[in-house]
């Protein structure tokens, strides 16, 4: 149970902006979880630092979310706060090629409109889903770029609440990586360097890349992204993800609510009520028929949220919950 002073603290700092018991089923991309016992949208950096700076001080977990695209709840529930950068941060502001876009912005929106605007550079993540916080958090991008190029700066709040802009040489970008994982520091704005291009041939090449991840992902549910990483050895001799659990024989294999999706094996879908349950018995079950079919162990894209607010690779909780489990064995 959430101490009522918490609420009252929270919304003095951000007014209007504090719900409880959020269904996070409702809020999240991949439609799952329980909910949250507090959810605050904060609509100002200085809100978010303040947040940050009140928790610092505080017993309860906090967790920091943007679109939610990489992970799941627990159905049981969040019993903490949960603090999103979402469309109450999402201003964007263009002076000639340098553009500022708070960390709540979409990605497709942002990529479009920039295009529309005659900027490019970073049209290869146009089909990316989430907000460009956690774009450049991990360096996100497709055809193997990645946003960190066109990076000229980023202002976040450390831990403590502490604001400062650090600039590209600072940030320490790597393929899907940033020196920001893992430090407890929320990105709040990027300052974006682009190149000047032909607005049809940007949105074209943009519409080019939609069409693609629409013939091969399965975007007409609700899911979680890719579950399981590529493992360069793995895909030597055996391949992506995908096609080593559709050689097992699990593309389609439904759980609960939950489904191994028929169009693309490293989809799990949500069919209509899935639970983490479900989702975890299914991780379980390609982890451990992958393993046993080819010797290589896959871990997790996707991460799970527990009702304590624990962030983890989905793989851990469900080698916790399940170790040997095959569901196709039953």
């Amino acid at each position: 149970m959430i101490n009522p002073d918490l609420v009252g603290l929270l919304e003095q700092i951000a007014p209007d902006g504090v719900r409880t018991g959020v269904d996070m089923a409702e809020v999240s991309a991949w439609r799952i979880g329980g909910p949250a016992a507090v959810f605050v949208e904060p609509d100002t950096a200085e809100q978010v630092a303040g947040v940050l700076r009140l928790m610092s001080r505080r017993p309860e977990p906090l967790l920091v979310i943007g679109e939610t695209t990489n992970l799941f709840f627990d159905s049981r529930g969040f019993h903490g706060v949960l603090l999103r950068i979402g469309p109450k941060l999402s201003r964007v502001s263009i002076d000639g090629r340098r553009v500022r876009a708070q960390a709540g912005a979409r990605v497709p929106e942002l990529v479009r409109a920039l295009a529309e605007a005659g900027l490019g550079g970073i049209a290869h993540a146009g089909g990316v889903p989430g907000t460009i916080g956690g774009l450049v958090l991990m360096n996100g991008g497709s055809q193997r770029k990645g946003i960190g190029t066109h990076v000229a700066s980023v202002l976040v709040a450390d831990p403590a609440g502490d604001l400062q802009r650090i600039d590209s040489a600072g940030l320490g970008f790597s393929y899907r990586r940033s020196r920001l994982q893992g430090d407890g520091s929320v990105i709040l704005d990027a300052e974006l360097e682009l190149e000047h291009g032909e607005p049809d041939e940007l949105i074209a090449e943009i519409d080019e890349i939609i069409a693609s991840r629409a013939a091969k992902f399965p975007l007409d549910l609700p899911n979680g992204g890719s579950v399981f990483l590529s493992d360069p050895a793995m895909y030597e001799i055996v391949g992506p993800p995908g096609q080593a659990i559709e050689t097992a024989g699990l593309k389609g294999l439904t759980e609960g609510g939950a489904q191994i999706s028929p169009k693309h094996a490293n989809f799990i879908v949500n069919l209509g009520a899935a639970t983490d349950d479900d989702v975890l018995r299914l991780v379980a079950t390609a982890r451990n028929r992958v393993r046993a079919t080819t010797g290589f162990t896959m871990d997790c894209e996707v991460r799970h949220v527990g009702t304590d607010g624990r962030l983890r690779p989905a793989h851990e909780v469900a080698d916790e919950r399940w170790p040997s489990l095959d569901l196709t064995e039953r």
